[in-house]
């Protein structure tokens, strides 16, 4: 039913390279091909291998340099005049702004790269940045506003037989489940996922689906070493394809696992380890889990509980500026079985969308995220018209 995982993000020279080509090879393959396009003048070229410069960069963890290049991308394609290269640039900046925390940037951003490609005629980035959109709306904890457009570009992806958009689908309608208690339901999800995945020789997608089903395995059934191995042979996968900010999620979620076993010592550890790797990546969301569970782990092992309450306020605050709903609510469940007052909640500040060329050119690509439409609004829109996109998720 599902054929092999593609990774229609490698472009140009670089469609050769694999959904599951190693990290440094891509950004030295796409390096390559970079310089050689902008030796010969050829901008359009020139978009595509910076695009897989930019994604490189963006999962190693390499926030400055991603960044640089999604723009530098852009810029090649606006030059080209080819809008659907311009779309790919801008899903790319959004998708590094969603993993650094800037959430309303990212929704902005991928609403341009929707917007963009429909306009170019290209149906799979159109699918990508509308995918984009949901994970960023699921990530905040807005379930009824993206859970239809989950289930509706879960519907496309089976329709299509696409399994990297299946997976990811199934993924994070899984976790919504698993947020909400329907551990059951989620379980099922990551198991399916894990199984597309394994099939399509999917290794990204296959180790998130077994940090899934760690998780449930864990806190459904309290089956330690079962998680543990689970996310050890996660570990492998993550470590062979150099996924940095998958391999912190695992290592975030191994701390977990280790919590709700009573082995804090072993869980502030893990945490350390992992909010060590997220801070070198500049990852807030991820850092702000990893506080979270090193300040529960440290409570545990006799730190002052006044000591505890101020981390705990603290991570309060940057959840809230970061716009992490469902997390701001475990530091809630945290202050509650710690008995520390709450503090209120801190609404989140308005983000400004930086153009690729500052804000003298942005015309009529620069916008304030205070601007955009409203998410859910803008889930029901893209729901309706999913049926005409072919939707697959780079994540």
């Amino acid at each position: 039913m599902y054929g092999k995982a593609s990774a229609p993000e490698y472009q140009g020279a670089l469609t050769t390279l694999s959904v599951n080509s190693s990290l440094v090879d891509v950004l030295a393959a796409g390096t390559e091909q970079l310089r050689a396009a902008e030796r010969s003048g050829a901008r359009g070229e020139t978009a595509r291998a910076g695009l897989a410069v930019a994604e490189a960069h963006r999962r190693l963890g390499q926030v400055g340099e991603a960044d640089r290049a999604w723009k530098a991308s852009y810029r090649a394609a606006r030059e080209a005049g080819d809008t659907a290269a311009m779309a790919w640039a801008l899903w790319s900046g959004g998708t590094l702004a969603r993993q650094r925390g800037a959430l309303r940037l990212a929704r902005r951003l991928l609403g341009l790269a929707a917007e963009f490609g429909e306009r170019g005629g290209d149906v799979v980035v159109r699918g990508y940045s509308l995918a984009g959109m949901a994970e960023t709306g699921r990530i905040q904890g807005d379930y009824a506003a993206v859970g239809e457009l989950h289930e509706q570009l879960l519907a496309e992806a089976r329709r299509r037989g696409e399994a990297r958009h299946t997976v990811w689908a199934l993924e994070g309608i899984a976790q919504m489940h698993r947020n909400t208690g329907s551990y059951d339901t989620a379980y099922a999800m990551f198991e399916e996922a894990a199984e597309i995945a394994g099939r399509a020789d999917d290794r990204r997608g296959h180790a998130w689906a077994l940090r899934g089903l760690a998780d449930i395995v864990s806190v459904r059934d309290g089956d330690t070493d079962r998680a543990l191995g689970l996310l050890g042979e996660a570990e492998v996968t993550c470590r062979e394809m150099n996924l940095s900010s998958a391999l912190a999620y695992n290592h975030k979620m191994r701390g977990n696992v280790l919590y709700r076993a009573g082995r804090y010592a072993q869980a502030r550890d893990v945490y350390e380890q992992a909010l060590a790797e997220f801070r070198a990546m500049s990852e807030p969301r991820g850092e702000a889990l990893s506080r979270l569970g090193l300040a529960k782990s440290r409570a545990h092992l006799g730190r002052a509980l006044s000591e505890t309450a101020a981390e705990l306020a603290d991570l309060a605050e940057v959840l809230a500026r970061i716009g992490l709903h469902h997390a701001h609510r475990m530091v809630e469940r945290a202050q509650a079985e710690f008995s520390i007052e709450p503090a209120p909640r801190v609404p989140a500040p308005s983000e400004t969308v930086p153009h690729p060329d500052g804000p003298a050119a942005a015309g009529a690509e620069e916008s304030s995220g205070q601007g955009a439409a409203p998410l859910v609004a803008v889930a029901r829109a893209a729901a309706s018209t999913a049926d005409r996109t072919g939707v697959r998720s780079g994540r």
